[in-house]
């Protein structure tokens, strides 16, 4: 929790309180369905959380803005996010049953009331959004071609309706056919700690 209150200092109580029970909300889960690696269970708010909220030094969203978190996972990026963004509307969607389990029951623990949580597949979702976000969940043309459908084309936000992303190492190759339209944001600009190093925000308008 030190180092998401480092970086975000002006959380209300309430977020602080919701921020707080994740460690033990995911070390329990973690035993029954592995949704952290389990040796990385100790850094869950650095690597996870801390990664998961970089994004919002990237996208500033205006309230009732609605998100598609693609490939959540165990709720990540998505779960921080919706913390730090209630007034934002947040489904969260995995093609793993087991995992948006998880995600239902920390969301219900914490008293999450804006996200909603299936079990479906990228291409089988046919909702509209106004962002995307997601970490590292697999190429950027993959997760362009698929989600494509799922952009809003009403306008709600400063920023042109898009993708999110967290990426990791060279992300040359993958962002190559969107040179013109793609904007990458080291996280290290925000973010200080040694593991954010290679890390990559990646913006591509849709």
């Amino acid at each position: 929790m030190k180092t998401i209150l480092k970086y975000f200092p002006h959380l209300s109580a309430e977020q602080e309180r919701q921020f707080a029970a994740l460690y033990d909300l995911y070390a329990d889960w973690n035993q029954k369905v592995n949704v952290v690696s389990r040796k990385d269970i100790e850094h869950l708010y650095e690597h996870h959380v801390l990664h998961s909220l970089s994004i919002s030094f990237g996208l500033h969203p205006t309230s009732g803005t609605n998100i598609l978190d693609f490939g959540t996972g165990g709720g990540f990026p998505g779960i921080p996010l919706a913390i730090l963004w209630p007034d934002c509307a947040f489904h969260l969607i995995d093609g793993t049953g087991k995992k948006i389990k998880v995600v239902n029951e920390v969301a219900g623990a914490i008293g999450l009331r804006n996200v909603r949580a299936s079990h479906i597949r990228g291409e089988e979702e046919r909702g509209k959004y106004d962002f995307v976000v997601s970490r590292a969940v697999m190429p950027l043309p993959d997760l362009v071609r698929i989600v494509r459908k799922n952009i809003s084309k009403v306008q709600h936000n400063a920023m042109a309706n898009g993708i999110f992303c967290l990426k990791g190492g060279n992300i040359d190759p993958e962002i190559s056919p969107f040179r013109n339209t793609v904007e990458v944001m080291p996280v290290s600009n925000w973010i200080s700690e040694e593991w954010f190093k290679e890390k990559s925000l990646i913006y591509l308008p849709l």
